[in-house]
C-alpha cells in the first residue's frame, strides 16, 4: 500500500510523444483535503485529493474541473463544477484531481486515459515495463 503525504509534484498526461507535464499539489491529510481550493482565487496546475470519491464546490469562488481516478490512476470521469454544488461520489474512484475550468480538456484529460503522478522522487500510475 502506498503512503502518500502532502506535498508537490507532477501530473504528466499522454504518452512519451505527446507528454504533458502539469504542476501538481498532493493533499493526502485529512486537514489539507478539507481545506482543498477555498479560499484560493485561482490555481497554477492541479491539485490532488488522495484517498477522494467526491468533492464538493460550496464556499469556492471559482469553477474547477474534477477528474476522478481508480487505484490505478485511469480517469474514471471528468466534470466541471460551479460554486456551490455538489459532486456524486464516483464508484472505483480512489484519487480525485482538480483544476481551473478548462484545464481538463487543454491537457488530454478525458475517460479512459491513464495519468502519472510523481512526487519526493517516485513515480506511481506508470505501466509496468512490457506492457503496452
Amino acid at each position: 500500500m502506498r503512503t502518500w503525504r502532502d506535498g508537490d509534484g507532477t501530473l504528466t498526461v499522454g504518452g512519451d510523444a505527446g507528454a504533458r507535464e502539469v504542476p501538481l499539489r498532493i493533499a493526502a491529510s485529512y486537514r489539507s483535503r478539507t481545506r482543498g481550493l477555498l479560499g484560493r482565487d485561482g490555481i497554477d496546475g492541479a491539485l490532488l485529493l488522495t484517498p477522494a470519491g467526491s468533492v464538493h464546490t460550496f464556499r469556492m469562488r471559482f469553477a474547477i474541473d474534477v477528474a476522478y481516478l481508480d487505484r490505478k490512476f485511469t480517469v474514471l470521469a471528468v466534470r466541471t463544477m460551479k460554486p456551490g454544488r455538489l459532486g456524486l461520489p464516483r464508484l472505483r474512484s480512489r484519487h480525485v484531481v482538480e483544476a481551473e475550468a478548462g484545464a481538463m480538456e487543454r491537457w488530454g484529460v478525458r475517460p479512459g486515459v491513464r495519468v502519472e503522478l510523481r512526487a519526493l522522487g517516485t513515480s506511481w500510475g506508470k505501466p509496468a515495463p512490457g506492457t503496452p
